[in-house]
C-alpha cells in the first residue's frame, strides 16, 4: 500500500501565483494590442460608430466624437466607419450619403461634441 500525499495550500501557492501572473500577463497584452490597432485622423483618436437605422441595414448613421479635437479628422473617422458597416455587412465599400462626411461645414449636423454622419449601403 502507497501513501499519497495530499498538497496543502501552502504547497500550492507558487503554481497559484504563477499562474495569476500568467493571466494578468495575458489580460494586458489583449488591451494593448486593441490600443495599437486604432486609427488616428488628422493626429487625432476618436469614437467612432454605426448601426443601422429602423431596422434596415442597408441604412446607418455613424456618431463620432469629439468632433472638437478636429473637424477634419472626424470627417475622415465617420467616412472610415462608415466604410467598415458596408464592408462588414454588404461586402462593398459603396455608400450613397444622406449627410456625409463631405458635406459643408454649415450643413454638417453636430451636436454635443458629436458628428452625425447618415447614408445608405449600396447593394451588389
Amino acid at each position: 500500500m502507497t501513501k499519497t500525499k495530499t498538497l496543502s495550500l501552502t504547497d500550492r501557492r507558487p503554481a497559484l501565483l504563477l499562474g495569476l501572473m500568467l493571466i494578468a500577463v495575458l489580460l494586458l497584452s489583449a488591451c494593448n494590442g486593441r490600443k495599437a490597432d486604432r486609427i488616428a485622423f488628422d493626429g487625432q483618436f476618436f469614437r467612432a460608430s454605426a448601426k443601422k437605422v429602423d431596422k434596415q441595414r442597408l441604412d446607418f448613421e455613424v456618431t463620432v466624437r469629439p468632433v472638437s479635437a478636429s473637424l477634419e479628422g472626424a470627417r475622415a473617422a465617420g467616412a472610415y466607419e462608415a466604410t467598415r458597416y458596408c464592408v462588414g455587412n454588404f461586402g462593398t465599400s459603396d455608400i450613397d450619403w444622406t449627410d456625409g462626411p463631405d458635406g459643408e461645414d454649415g450643413t454638417l449636423r453636430i451636436s454635443n461634441d458629436r458628428l452625425l454622419l447618415t447614408g445608405t449601403c449600396s447593394a451588389l
